[in-house]
C-alpha cells in the first residue's frame, strides 16, 4: 500500500529580516567599508609563511573564493614585512598586517600599501610609537585594529583589575584608542577577544556601551573545526543577534577556508548575509523509513559548488514533518517506502525511486538556480547537472 502525502498550498512567508545593527561610525578598510550601514564582513588569516609571497597569495585567493571579504597575514619577521608590498599589490581583497611586538613592521606595512594594520596593546608598549602609527596611517588612509586578547594584556592592566576581566580588556582597548584619537586618528576598529565565549560576550557588550567604533568579533583560540565552530557560533552569534559586531573572524585550528565557511554560515543563520545553498534535514527518528543522515549528506555534497544563489533544500525522512518542511523550502523531498516525493514551492512535482532521489534533487535544484540567475539578470554561467 502506497502512502499518499498531503499537499498543502500556502503563500510564501515574507523573508525574515536580520537583527537591528548597533549604530557605529563607518571606517574604510581599503575598498570596503566597515561599520555604519555596511554589511558585516568576514575575515580569516593565512597560515602560510608570509615571506613566501606567492604561497601566501595563493592562500588569499582561496580565502577570497570561499567568500572572505578581507584577510590578515602574520608579520613576526622582517622578511615577512618586506614581502607585504608584493602581497598587497596582487591580492584582490584587503590585506591586514598582524603586528605584535615590532612597531617598525607596522610602519613597513603602512608603507607597503596594506589596507589595515592590527596592533596589540599588550605587546606594543611604547605609547609614542602607537601615536606615530596613527599619524602615518592617517596620511596613508590605512585602518588600524586595536586587537586585545585576554591572554596578552599589559601587566599594569592585569594588576589594576586583578586579571583578564571584561573590564580590564575594555580598558586596555580604550587606552589605545585615546592614543590614536590624540593624533586625530579615527579610522579604527576594535576587538576584545577571549577564548571563553561567555567572557567574550560580556566584554564586547561592555565595549559596545562605551564607544561607537566598529567592532571585530571573534572567540580567540576557539579550537579544532567542530568544537571551535560551536564556540564561535555561540559567541559571535549571540552578539550579532543583539546587533553588536561589524566584521568577524572564526578562529579555528583548520584551513582558513573553513573559517570563512563558518563565518558565512553564522551570518546567513541570522539573515545578515543572503543565503546560498541551505540544506535542512530531519534528525531522524523511529518514524524514518530511509537513512536520512546519508541521504542528506549525499544531497549536500551533490549540490555544493553548483548552487550560488539563495536556495533552501529540505531532506525529510517521513510523512509527519516531511510535507510541511518541504513546503516551506524551495525544494524538498519526503522519503519513505522506497520512494521520494519531490516538492517544489509547495507543490508535488515528481515521485522517484529511493535510489534516484539524489540525482533528482540535483537536477531540480540546478534548474531552479538557473531560473533565479535568469530572473536576476546576473549573467552568471549556467551550471549543468
Amino acid at each position: 500500500m502506497t502512502t499518499q502525502l498531503p499537499i498543502v498550498s500556502s503563500a510564501p512567508a515574507p523573508a525574515p529580516t536580520g537583527p537591528t545593527r548597533r549604530a557605529t561610525r563607518k571606517i574604510t578598510l581599503g575598498p570596503i567599508e566597515v561599520g555604519g550601514d555596511a554589511p558585516v564582513s568576514v575575515q580569516t588569516m593565512t597560515v602560510t609563511p608570509t615571506h613566501e609571497a606567492d604561497l601566501t597569495l595563493q592562500a588569499i585567493a582561496a580565502a577570497q573564493a570561499a567568500g572572505a571579504d578581507a584577510v590578515r597575514v602574520a608579520v613576526p619577521r622582517k622578511e615577512d614585512a618586506e614581502a607585504l608590498a608584493r602581497i598587497a599589490e596582487h591580492a584582490r581583497i584587503p590585506v591586514i598586517a598582524d603586528i605584535h611586538f615590532q612597531w617598525k613592521y607596522a610602519v613597513m606595512a603602512i608603507e607597503a600599501g596594506c589596507a589595515g594594520v592590527r596592533i596589540n596593546p599588550g605587546n606594543i608598549k611604547k605609547h609614542d610609537k602607537v601615536a606615530l602609527l596613527g599619524r602615518l596611517a592617517a596620511e596613508a588612509g590605512v585602518a588600524i585594529r586595536i586587537g586585545v586578547n585576554g591572554g596578552s594584556l599589559e601587566q599594569e592592566v592585569l594588576d589594576e583589575f586583578g586579571g583578564p576581566t571584561p573590564e580590564a580588556m575594555v580598558e586596555s582597548a580604550l587606552r589605545e584608542v585615546r592614543l590614536l584619537e590624540d593624533v586625530d586618528f579615527f579610522n579604527t576598529k576594535i576587538s576584545v577577544k577571549h577564548s571563553d565565549p561567555w567572557t567574550m560576550i560580556r566584554t564586547y557588550r561592555l565595549l559596545a556601551e562605551r564607544c561607537d567604533y566598529p567592532l571585530h568579533l571573534g572567540v580567540t583560540e576557539a579550537g579544532p573545526l567542530k568544537s571551535g565552530s560551536i564556540k564561535s557560533a555561540v559567541g559571535i552569534g549571540a552578539l550579532l543577534a543583539e546587533g553588536i559586531g561589524d566584521t568577524i573572524r572564526v578562529s579555528l585550528s583548520a584551513d582558513p577556508v573553513e573559517e570563512v565557511k563558518a563565518g558565512i554560515a553564522i551570518l546567513e543563520s541570522l539573515h545578515l548575509r543572503e543565503r546560498g545553498l541551505d540544506v535542512v534535514s530531519c534528525p531522524s527518528c523511529g518514524r524514518a523509513q530511509v537513512d536520512v543522515w546519508t541521504l542528506a549528506e549525499d544531497v549536500q555534497k551533490g549540490l555544493e559548488g553548483r548552487i550560488d544563489v539563495p536556495l533552501r533544500v529540505a531532506v525529510m525522512g517521513c510523512v509527519v514533518n516531511g510535507p510541511g518542511e518541504a513546503r516551506e523550502a524551495d525544494l524538498g523531498v519526503a522519503a519513505g517506502n522506497g520512494k521520494g516525493e519531490i516538492i517544489q514551492k509547495g507543490e508535488r512535482i515528481a515521485t522517484v525511486r529511493e535510489e534516484d532521489i539524489v540525482e533528482a534533487m540535483i537536477h531540480y535544484a540546478t534548474e531552479m538556480a538557473e531560473e533565479i540567475r535568469a530572473e536576476r539578470g546576473s549573467g552568471m554561467p549556467t551550471v549543468n547537472a
